[in-house]
């Protein structure tokens, strides 16, 4: 399965980064309140699939989707 078309790499200076911080990084979101809320709904999806573990980490290549946008975690 590729990635979505569209998908923009968002460098994360390291090896790995947890799921709510990133979505902050990317610029998906403001606040780590909002990061909680959509990833508890269920809006969040990581390599396709719903996430719902703020916690999650993420490794580079990993992609993350929100609102019709997704963003590949890149070194």
């Amino acid at each position: 399965m590729g990635h979505p078309a569209g998908t923009e790499d968002v460098a994360i200076g390291g090896d790995m980064i947890r799921l709510g911080q990133f979505l902050q990084v990317a610029g998906l979101l403001d606040t780590g309140g909002q990061a909680k809320q959509v990833i508890a709904d269920g809006e969040v999806r990581v390599n396709g699939e719903t996430e719902t573990h703020r916690g999650r980490q993420l490794h580079h290549g990993d992609v993350v989707s929100l609102g019709g946008v997704s963003v590949r975690v890149q070194p």
